[in-house]
């Protein structure tokens, strides 16, 4: 399985409709860095929509394809395009720059009546055509499933189930799954929301069900309640045992160093700091932070790879000598 990092399209909402070509670039490199390569950028609403919708508060699409040039060869980076603003232009142009894919988006139901000419339009164009299945819930698993194989037909690469309202349980997300991994043979993904905080708990589901793609935005930011976290989602996964691939500790240097800082000027919250998520992932209590802190400062050491050293050990009651113990043998 793998992460699809949409912190540059979905999360733009929380700027406007897209970030600035810095963060922009600063996301793209942080993501690379660590081993998230599926990535898609540019405005929030989609390639075209600067034009035809009036979703201006972003770059124009030929400044995110530009400024995205020098990292194209380092990973799959693409864009989304609502099937309802299809025009061959917008494929044409993402071709030329040689995006990696395009991801074709319509509501649930209504694939069938506008999504075969963008998908055929991709594929023809020399892209990989994901595909996402908006409001999913609105229809039944079998509808899904049902329209999701069809769709396959046309030539997807991939496709993903949007629970775009965040109101999906476990148990339907898991129903969903199920039905789209057994109707198709590509790729299966699942894009969560947080609205009823279950995005977390909704990919482990969708997972666990068969789902091989998860979609992410850094720090939670997309529209609304936010998506899946990133560094939340590989957390879990790696206690899995999955998404080895990706560097975690060098995501939340990342996060911290970077892009936490830089959003502060954009008075976003973070819902869980990287230090809380190494607590949660390493089964240590805050009322050890204190100290850790300390020996970390001390002795030259990661307090985050110090606490999962640590707690590898003793979770219930490590000592100050445990902890510069184990910061002697990270050195």
């Amino acid at each position: 399985m793998y992460f699809f990092d949409c912190t540059m399209r979905d999360g733009g909402n929380v700027v406007g409709c897209g970030f600035d070509a810095e963060l922009t670039k600063m996301m793209v490199e942080g993501l690379l860095d660590n081993g998230i390569t599926t990535i898609e950028l540019g405005n929030a609403k989609g390639i075209g929509a600067y034009e035809i919708d009036g979703a201006t508060d972003a770059l124009t699409d030929e400044e995110y394809l530009d400024l995205v040039q020098p990292y194209l060869k380092r990973g799959s980076i693409g864009m989304f395009l609502n099937a309802k603003r299809f025009s061959q232009k917008y494929v044409d142009l993402a071709a030329s720059k040689g995006l990696g894919f395009l991801r074709v988006g319509a509501n649930a139901g209504s694939g069938p009546k506008i999504s075969v000419e963008p998908i055929h339009a991709v594929k023809k164009a020399g892209m990989v055509c994901h595909y996402s299945l908006m409001k999913a819930y609105v229809s039944t698993a079998k509808e899904l499933a049902e329209e999701a194989k069809f769709l396959e037909g046309e030539g997807l690469d991939a496709i993903t189930i949007m629970d775009s309202a965040g109101t999906m349980l476990p148990e339907q997300v898991t129903e969903y799954t199920e039905s789209l991994v057994k109707a198709v043979k590509i790729p299966v993904g699942f894009h969560c929301h947080n609205n009823l905080g279950l995005s977390a708990a909704n990919a482990v589901a969708a997972w666990r069900a068969g789902a091989t793609i998860l979609d992410g935005g850094l720090l939670g930011m997309a529209r609304s309640a936010g998506n899946l976290a990133t560094e939340v989602g590989v957390a879990l996964l790696q206690r899995y045992g999955e998404a080895k691939e990706v560097n975690f500790w060098g995501l939340l240097n990342f996060l911290d160093t970077k892009l936490i800082p830089a959003m502060k000027e954009h008075n976003y919250h973070v819902a869980i700091r990287p230090l809380d998520l190494v607590l949660g992932m390493t089964g240590t209590h805050s009322s050890f932070v204190k100290t850790f802190k300390k020996v970390a400062a001390e002795e030259g050491v990661p307090l985050y790879q110090l606490i999962a050293a640590v707690s590898a050990v003793n979770q219930d009651n490590p000592s100050e000598a445990l902890m510069r113990e184990k910061a002697q043998s990270l050195k």
